[in-house]
C-alpha cells in the first residue's frame, strides 16, 4: 500500500469503518424513485410546515399505517350525526 506523505504516522485508520460515524436508531437510509410532481409537493408542504420532505413523507406514511380512529368508531359518530339530524 502507498504512503501519503502528508500523514502523520500516529493517524492509523487500519480499523476503520466507511458510513456513517454515529447510528440513527430506529431509521433507515433508503434509496426509492418517486415522480418529480410528488417531490415537489413534499418539498412545498415541507416549507410551509418548515420541515423537510423526509420528514413530511415519513409523517404521512405513518399516518397512513396507523389510523388515529378505528373506521367502526367514525361509523359510528357519523351515524350518530346524522340520527340527531333527522329526528
Amino acid at each position: 500500500m502507498k504512503t501519503d506523505p502528508d500523514m502523520r504516522p500516529e493517524y492509523d485508520f487500519s480499523k476503520g469503518k466507511r458510513g456513517a460515524v454515529i447510528p440513527n436508531v430506529g431509521k433507515s437510509r433508503i434509496t426509492t424513485y418517486l415522480d418529480s410532481d410528488i417531490v415537489e409537493w413534499l418539498k412545498s408542504r415541507g416549507e410551509a410546515e418548515n420541515k423537510g420532505y423526509q420528514t413530511v413523507l415519513n409523517e404521512l406514511l405513518c399516518k397512513q399505517l396507523s389510523p388515529e380512529r378505528p373506521i367502526a368508531e367514525v361509523l359510528r359518530q357519523v351515524i350518530r350525526e346524522e340520527l340527531k339530524l333527522a329526528a
